[in-house]
């Protein structure tokens, strides 16, 4: 019995179908992470220049106009460099750690909304979601101090589990109060929520938590103890060179642009403009000037802080941040309850 000619034809044009869609969507997936591929090297550059104007001096300014050309310069040189395995290291996880980390910091952004329309999906828990897979990102870390079989590594992972594990807490608690004031766990609505008023301002207090347990989540000063170079030689990713040490350094500088988008998003309005005659700008332009501010402050406070001990670490985690956040939520809830 012959084949129907009608069916062979639907046949093909649901395979044809199949892989437009598959197409469009690998096409999609691959310019989100070009273009945060673009946004962190160049977020590299900006910072070097921001700490050389602090203190004063010139920073990259030799390759490229204005050194513009610093940031691919730095990546074509990494990829040049032999990679060195270390030969009494687990070799395997030693290798998958850093592509492990870099993969995580990835993931979270397919459902950051730049702006109304501009995101990839948009799913209820998408909060949820992406706090969930920026924990799970300490994994990379843990791994690769274990697998460097370095005490000087091992000893900077378990201080980066200790403290993300002490701060994921009190950054949790201060999102569970922007989740009771806008109903809701999807962060597209959470924005339209503010649209009267940031909750910058009704929730000041988490606000501040969540800058702070960020500071503390992506590593960074005056809370960069997994890194610190003066007692642990650069800490856990002391044993990787070549891609293996920039996959890191990508993954950490992705990870400081995640947590300023939901800084942003949460508490500053996101792509909503500060006031109404200024809703002509497109949203998306307001969302990267709000990111943008956020991560210059992130620079601002590697200049001028010092460093935390780690006692001063874990007293402010578990006995100021944790409170505060805990009690925000407890008003938060009384408030609603009864109004």
């Amino acid at each position: 019995m012959g084949s129907n000619p009608f069916f062979s034809i639907l046949k093909l044009k649901s395979v044809m179908t199949m892989t437009a869609y598959l197409l469009s969507e690998f096409l999609q997936i691959l310019l989100i992470i070009i273009l945060i591929l673009i946004a962190v090297a160049y977020l590299t550059l900006f910072e070097r220049k921001v700490l050389a104007i602090i203190q004063r001096r010139k920073g990259p300014n030799v390759i490229g106009i204005f050194g513009l050309l610093q940031p691919l310069a730095d990546g074509f040189k990494l990829l040049m460099k032999e990679p060195i395995v270390p030969s009494n290291s687990n070799k395997l996880l030693f290798i998958l750690a850093p592509m492990l980390s870099f993969i995580i910091s990835l993931i979270g952004w397919s459902l950051i909304p730049f702006s109304e329309n501009g995101y990839y999906v948009d799913i209820d828990l998408s909060l949820l979601f992406i706090i969930s897979v920026s924990s799970i990102g300490v994994y990379g870390i843990i791994i690769s101090g274990w697998s460097s079989n370095s005490k000087y590594a091992f000893l900077g992972a378990l201080r980066s589990s200790a403290q993300i594990i002490s701060y994921e807490l009190s950054l949790t608690f201060s999102v569970i109060s922007v989740c009771i004031c806008s109903n809701s766990s999807n962060i597209h609505v959470i924005v339209l929520s503010q649209t009267e008023t940031w909750y910058c301002l009704p929730l000041a207090g988490p606000a501040l938590v969540f800058f702070i347990a960020g500071l503390a989540e992506t590593n960074r000063h005056p809370f960069d103890l997994p890194e610190a170079e003066s007692e642990l030689v650069s800490g856990y990713n002391v044993e990787y060179s070549a891609m293996s040490f920039a996959l890191f350094s990508l993954a950490e500088y992705s990870n400081i642009l995640m947590m300023c988008a939901l800084n942003t998003l949460l508490f500053w309005g996101g792509w909503l403009p500060p006031f109404a005659f200024l809703s002509f700008i497109p949203g998306a332009i307001w969302f990267g000037l709000k990111v943008a501010t956020f991560a210059t402050l992130f620079i601002y406070i590697r200049a001028i802080l010092p460093r935390f001990r780690y006692d001063q670490l874990m007293y402010l985690g578990w006995k100021v941040l944790l409170p505060i956040s805990i009690g925000y939520v407890f008003i938060t809830s009384l408030l609603f309850y009864f109004l």
